[in-house]
């Protein structure tokens, strides 16, 4: 039964990747465990009323096992609005990436390297040793548990990755590995944004508006601090970033082992740091990933919230590509977002 309040249903529902031709896409992500759920199309006139985009659209949605979130959808446009981030740094405003849990970080670093040495258009850093949780325990090497996260980035022209693989620990609701795929990997786990916003009014949308839980907060990453960090990032000497996370309401901020993917991750760069707006490169339109979208139960209730708040460009609830209720905004911090009416 739905409820008479607007809830999250679970963590970000879709990853939106905007290309020319389904084929090849499909293929790539296949190895990673997708499937094809639903295709459904949508006439320009709609698709400018819903995106903002001034062109017919023909949309695939990528299913992942039995996950309710962390799905793919492959948006054909037929006039694409530009070419999207490509292998743009992940230092800039209007980042988006999407992070997906592995058993086998070397053989996704392996292809990588071979697609480098053939010439392919890619971006990819080695799998680096972080510490993600309990970062002051003490460990003997050899003799006790190395507690951690093997994490790479993996950039191509449709596709901004993130893969970690896990040592030493698990969290039951947080990704679950296809193990019949050929990279033996999870739905996306959690996405992410980066944005600048020293005051962090911004992330009260997340927060107050949408109900999400912060899990999170201003968590700092510096060169000196993380390898990983440094590379993914672009970090300078003497520069940093402060993460915060948002989960689905159902996660917990005390219980590590109640933690649930579909994850929020919002990068916050300080001020003082120029970075480079490359919003419109990551919005509905463009190629490559360009938009999350969340499942909603009660969608009005939801609309008639945001429609209060500081979001702008809101959009009516009309029947997407699915034929399901659907409205579209730009929040706060710049990002265009896509809700999407069901039960889970």
């Amino acid at each position: 039964m739905i409820s008479s309040q607007p809830k999250i249903v679970a963590g970000i529902y879709e990853v939106c990747i905007g290309v020319l031709d389904p084929l090849a896409p499909l293929q790539y992500w296949e190895q990673f465990g997708y499937r094809i759920g639903q295709i459904g199309e949508l006439p320009s006139e709609t698709a400018l009323q819903l995106y903002g985009v001034n062109s017919a659209v023909r949309s695939l949605r990528l299913y992942h096992q039995n996950a309710d979130h962390g799905l793919i959808r492959l948006m054909v446009w037929e006039h694409p609005t530009n070419e999207g981030l490509g292998l743009d740094s992940m230092k800039v405003k209007g980042n988006r990436w999407a992070t997906t849990m592995t058993a086998d970080a070397l053989t996704l670093w392996n292809h990588a390297e071979e697609a480098a040495a053939a010439g392919w258009p890619i971006r990819y850093i080695q799998p680096h040793w972080e510490v993600i949780y309990n970062k002051d325990r003490k460990s003997q090497p050899f003799t006790s548990d190395a507690i951690g996260v093997r994490e790479m980035l993996l950039l191509q022209p449709l596709a901004r990755q993130v893969l970690f693989q896990r040592f030493g620990y698990s969290l039951p609701h947080y990704g679950t590995i296809h193990e019949h795929a050929r990279f033996k990997t999870s739905q996306f786990t959690h996405m992410g944004l980066v944005i600048q916003d020293d005051s962090k009014t911004s992330l009260k949308f997340y927060e107050d508006v949408l109900g999400l839980l912060r899990v999170r907060d201003d968590v700092e990453t510096s060169y000196e601090s993380s390898p990983a960090g440094r590379q993914i990032f672009d970090l300078e000497p003497g520069e940093h970033f402060l993460v915060t996370a948002f989960d689905e309401p159902r996660s917990s901020t005390t219980d590590l082992q109640a933690a649930r993917s579909g994850r929020l991750y919002i990068i916050r760069f300080p001020e003082s740091i120029p970075l480079r707006d490359r919003h419109t490169q990551a919005q509905p339109g463009s190629l490559g990933m360009s938009l999350y979208t969340y499942r909603v139960q009660g969608l009005q209730a939801m609309c008639d919230r945001i429609q209060t708040s500081p979001a702008t460009q809101l959009t009516a609830i009309i029947p997407n590509e699915f034929n399901e209720p659907s409205f579209s905004f730009t929040a706060p911090d710049g990002y265009f977002w896509t809700l999407v009416g069901g039960e889970g």
